[in-house]
C-alpha cells in the first residue's frame, strides 16, 4: 500500500466536517489484476428522494520545486483513475484535493495548472491545511 500524503488527515477531517462519511481509506480497486489505491472514498445522504452521492478523493501536496513536473504527475494519475472508476465504480465521482497554497499559485486563474483543469475537467477540491476546512469545490 502506497505512504499517505502529509495532509492525509487534513483532508479527511475536512471532508468529515464538511458533512462526508469516509469509507474507504484508502479506497482500493482492482484493475486487471492490479491493485490500485485511491487515497479516500466517502459518501453522505443528500436527501431521501436523491439518495447518496459517492466521491473518491486523491491528494497531491505540490511541494516540490518542480512543480510543472508534479501537475503533470497528478494529472496523469487523476485521468487513469477516472477512467477506471467510471468502468467499475460509476457512481462515484473522483476530486483532486489540494491544498489552499497550491491551488492559489498553480491552479487559479491565470496560473499553469488552470488550463488542464479546463481542458481536462479536473475537479478539484481545495482545502485550508491548518483550519482543516474545506475552501471550495470546483467542477468544470
Amino acid at each position: 500500500m502506497p505512504a499517505r500524503d502529509i495532509h492525509h488527515d487534513a483532508v479527511r477531517e475536512a471532508l468529515r466536517k464538511d458533512g462526508w462519511t469516509i469509507t474507504h481509506d484508502p479506497l482500493r480497486v482492482l484493475w486487471q489484476e492490479k491493485a490500485l489505491f485511491v487515497d479516500l472514498g466517502a459518501e453522505r445522504i443528500l436527501t431521501a428522494e436523491r439518495g447518496q452521492e459517492k466521491i473518491a478523493v486523491e491528494i497531491k501536496t505540490f511541494v516540490d520545486a518542480d512543480a510543472v513536473h508534479e501537475i503533470h504527475s497528478a494529472a496523469g494519475q487523476y485521468v487513469f483513475y477516472r477512467a477506471v472508476l467510471k468502468r467499475l465504480h460509476p457512481g462515484r465521482v473522483l476530486h483532486l484535493a489540494i491544498p489552499l497554497e497550491a491551488f492559489e499559485s498553480l491552479f487559479a486563474k491565470g496560473r499553469v495548472g488552470e488550463v488542464l483543469v479546463t481542458d481536462e475537467e479536473i475537479r478539484l477540491l481545495v482545502f485550508d491545511v491548518e483550519k482543516r476546512e474545506i475552501r471550495q469545490w470546483l467542477e468544470p
